[in-house]
């Protein structure tokens, strides 16, 4: 554990240097928060009650494909285009530490951020009676959509020298991830393969359980799920960086 924190202190310092956590924040709170008041109607009087799961939590996924992969793109590919993965290596730190260390600094970042949302929830509370339950599903649900499409981008980081490279493949794999559960996607999948395969593939995307567990479901085959993909995710990185060193 003493390895793992020196790495996560290290990266979180770097990540913090370099402007992009303040930049990544700065942008997630404000496109989440424009996207819920502009385009969903935040204060229609119509509504039937104060809910964030058709106004703010419909959009995380669809931000978050886009601006994790923009905080992990640099973790393992911005070390092997300078040359200090050799010097990181090189320490008495295990592998494993790093890639752990690494990501809990990406994810530290990108939880900062969600956390900062934390006014829509007083606004909502003050504008009527809102499901607590829900409200802690979508945040759960929003941090690990954010784990998954991280973890993503670290694997393909420790593949590539190419920060660019990384970003755009890593938004190319979560974007699939996500498009597969879309219900049009979905519809055409059950035309030609039928419903058993469509429900099979839809089970593979990170939005369908994001879906879920946005309203509240925070089921145990839901967090399996991004556990694994995590844990699976990491260790493709542990292999781009055995691959590397040999």
């Amino acid at each position: 554990m003493r390895n793992i924190w020196i790495v996560f202190k290290r990266e979180l310092k770097e990540q913090f240097n370099s402007m992009l956590a303040y930049v990544f924040i700065v942008i997630f709170v404000l496109l989440s928060m424009a996207l819920t008041f502009w385009f969903r109607n935040f204060f229609d009087p119509n509504a039937q009650d104060a809910s964030l799961e058709f106004t703010y939590f419909m959009w995380p996924a669809w931000l978050l494909m886009f601006l994790a992969p923009a905080v992990g793109m640099r973790l393992w590919s911005e070390e092997y285009r300078t040359g200090t993965i050799e010097l990181l290596l090189t320490m008495p730190v295990a592998a494993w530490h790093a890639i752990v260390g690494k990501f809990f600094a990406g994810l530290a970042v990108i939880g900062v951020a969600i956390a900062c949302s934390f006014p829509i929830v007083i606004t909502v509370a003050y504008l009527g009676d809102p499901d607590n339950g829900t409200i802690w599903g979508g945040y759960i649900a929003t941090f690990c959509y954010a784990a998954a499409c991280l973890a993503i981008t670290c694997a393909v980081s420790a593949f590539t020298r190419s920060v660019v490279a990384c970003l755009i493949v890593s938004v190319t794999l979560c974007f699939m991830l996500l498009l597969i559960a879309v219900p049009p996607v979905q519809d055409y999948f059950t035309d030609v393969f039928g419903g058993g395969v469509s429900e099979a593939i839809s089970s593979f995307s990170m939005f369908s359980h994001y879906n879920e567990m946005k309203r509240g479901v925070v089921s145990f085959p839901n967090l399996v799920f991004y556990v694994s993909l995590v844990s699976f995710c990491l260790f493709l990185t542990s292999v781009g960086i055995r691959a590397k060193r040999s």
